[in-house]
Formats: C-alpha cells, structure tokens, sequence
C-alpha cells in the first residue's frame, strides 16, 4: 500500500498512527516523521535526498583517474597489495579497500574468486522433528549470576521445543 493511502486512512480516523505505519512498512516513528515531511514538502518532501547527493567523502575524478592510470601505465600486472604498498609510500592517502575497489571497478584487477563448496548453507530438514539442534550458553540471565541456558530446537520450522537453565 502506498504512504498516501495509509496517510488518507490515519487522518479520516479509520486507521491508528500505529496501524497506518504497518500498512507502510515503517515504525510509528518513522510515520510520524514522513507525515511532518509530506505535509510540509507533499509528495517531494518524501523524497530521499541521500541518494542525490553526493559524498563529502567521495575521491575526486582527477586521482581516481591518476590512481587507475598510473596501475595501467606502469604496474599493469602487479597485485593490488603491491601496487598499494607502492600507493602509499608514494603519499596516497586513501584506504586499500578503495584503492581495490576503485582498480576493479575500472577493470583492471578481478575480484576474488567464490569461496568453497564448505561455505555453502546446507538446506533445511524437510520435516519437523527430522532433525534436532541443541546448544547452550552462558550469559548473565540475572544480574550477578551467569547460567548456562540449554535449548532444543527444530531445523525445519526454528521452533524451541525446550529451554532450561543449568548450573554448569
């Protein structure tokens, strides 16, 4: 549901600050702040003027262009923790990830390759009760005191069938 439909019910009293904000997808919070905005700005005011600005932060053209084509004129080959080892005893003062991210957005370096098949999420038990985690921890459940707290849980559905607390 659009922000407009959920506004019109709230201000026709037929929806709740609280109900209107779940319909949009947002906080009540949230909703509050959009309502001041659209009535303010309307629709404009909604607009999320982050993504039109652009970053304090963000490198100038001319040393993304010096950085790249310094890499592609005489260290083309070289790694980027090499070349970025050079890049800083050369007074460059930007990070590695953007000296990295910056040579492979130009092409000029790829990207790691995937990581193993052991990283992969293996898939859920198809059936309830199939297959069973249980696991404990020790927290502070109440102030002063640490317990060990053992849950049992079901792999498909995430549902705890039981949690207790033991001493050790």
């Amino acid at each position: 549901m659009r922000f407009e439909e959920a506004y019109g019910g709230w201000t026709e009293g037929r929806l709740s600050r609280e109900e209107a904000a779940q319909i949009s997808g947002v906080c009540s919070r949230t909703f509050r702040r959009y309502t001041d905005r659209y009535e303010e700005n309307g629709l404009e005011g909604l607009l999320d003027k982050r993504l039109t600005q652009a970053s304090f932060r963000r490198a100038p053209v001319d040393e993304v262009m010096g950085v790249s084509e310094r890499y592609r004129t005489k260290h083309m080959g070289w790694n980027v923790k090499h070349f970025y080892s050079w890049y800083q005893r050369e007074g460059g003062g930007r990070s590695y990830t953007w000296v990295k991210n910056t040579l492979q957005s130009k092409g000029l370096v790829s990207g790691a390759l995937k990581r193993g098949v052991h990283r992969k999420r293996r898939e859920r038990s198809p059936i309830p009760g199939m297959m069973l985690h249980q696991d404990g921890s020790r927290h502070e459940w109440v102030l002063g005191r640490k317990w060990d707290i053992i849950v049992t849980m079901d792999d498909a559905t995430s549902e705890h069938y039981s949690m207790f607390f033991v001493h050790e």
